[in-house]
């Protein structure tokens, strides 16, 4: 069986590593990659041909493989353009995009989606949600410090003191557990906010203080991932928020909620009150965005805040974010293939989880 690596169009990132290429051929796999796909995350062609894959052009790659693998999906002239023998591995977000699902199975195309194998301990080692959110949480970090005009930590100079600026987090998942992670190793002061009870404890073994707002909906079924609350809890979660946040120097915010719109956790009034030279570093702008003023991909200044709105900062640590990517890709691959060859196994969660064009 071929396997395709594409080129990302708009993503400095790429699905493989050459690393991984021997381990892909002991599933008895032939590789074929479209030329420069990993040139953006330092990983030449040369490096691929010399791990054993075959370097072709993109109608090359995308004629000659079986399963041809990409973090983003290819566009919708070419999903037309493959035969319904083909299979694809992509992010396509069917959470989000209520008619994928529809077009691939009018395509006749069966389809996996790194995006919706379960956030299980069995699955951690194919999560690329997670593996790409700890990177992110690490960047954030990096970009807010960046804009800040203030030192992180705690400064003593024959000029004087320094106090550590003040990281208010919200939302400790995974990105928010690295980020505290990464604040804290940078000396900064830090808190943070989730509606998750059992976040407390990760949260404050990582040095950060866990803010408290009681009568949070339970979330033990939600796969890891935050749940609709009620107006009375958002009410006092929005002024604590607000509270904390007058004070801090810099927000971070992950909170998405899966197939919805990502919850306002810093409407314009709490922002109103922040000091100027804040920042905020809101990675769910790709689900609306947890400020109600920030815009994906953009950073912008208001009053003096500068809003910084992405939920790709992956794309801006392109090496190791492909190496971890590529990994999770393999891993995932290690469970699909049987003797070459791709293994339909409704039984598996796994499978039964990222094959999402099976379902009516």
């Amino acid at each position: 069986m071929i396997i395709g690596i594409l080129k990302e169009r708009s993503d400095n990132r790429v699905a493989i590593v050459p690393a991984t290429i021997p381990k892909l051929m002991d599933l008895k796999l032939e590789v074929l990659v479209e030329s420069a796909a990993g040139v953006a995350a330092l990983q030449p062609d040369e490096a691929y041909t010399s791990a054993g894959a075959k370097v072709l052009d993109r109608r090359q790659v995308m004629e000659q493989s079986d399963v041809l693998i990409s973090i983003h999906p290819m566009s919708e002239d070419e999903l037309k353009q493959l035969d319904k023998s083909k299979i694809l591995i992509s992010e396509f977000q069917p959470y989000n995009d209520k008619d994928i699902t529809g077009k691939l199975q009018a395509l006749g195309l069966r389809a996996f989606s790194m995006d919706m194998i379960p956030r299980t301990t069995l699955a951690q080692s194919m999560d690329v949600l997670s593996s790409m959110a700890s990177i992110a949480g690490y960047r954030a970090v990096l970009e807010a410090a960046h804009h800040l005009p203030r030192f992180l930590p705690m400064m003593i100079t024959a000029a004087g003191s320094i106090k550590p600026s003040k990281v208010l987090v919200l939302g400790a998942g995974v990105a928010g557990l690295q980020a505290i992670a990464t604040a804290k190793r940078l000396g900064a002061s830090v808190e943070a906010f989730d509606t998750r009870v059992a976040a407390k404890e990760e949260v404050e073994s990582l040095g950060g203080k866990f803010i408290v707002v009681e009568g949070a909906a339970d979330d033990k079924d939600a796969g890891g991932y935050a749940v609709e609350q009620s107006e009375d809890f958002i009410k006092r979660q929005r002024a604590e928020v607000q509270l904390r946040a007058s004070k801090s120097d810099i927000i971070i915010t992950t909170a998405q909620v899966r197939g919805r719109k990502a919850p306002i956790l810093l409407p314009k009034e709490t922002v109103d009150k922040l000091k100027k030279g804040s920042v905020i570093v809101d990675l769910a702008t790709s689900t609306g965005g947890n400020c109600e003023l920030s815009k994906d991909n953009e950073v912008i200044d208001y009053n003096g805040v500068t809003i910084v709105g992405s939920s790709n900062l992956a794309d801006r640590m392109p090496e190791d974010a492909s190496f971890l990517y590529s990994t999770n890709i393999f891993n995932f691959l290690k469970m699909l293939v049987k003797e070459g060859e791709v293994n339909f196994d409704l039984e598996n969660e796994i499978i039964r989880g990222a094959w999402f064009t099976h379902k009516s």
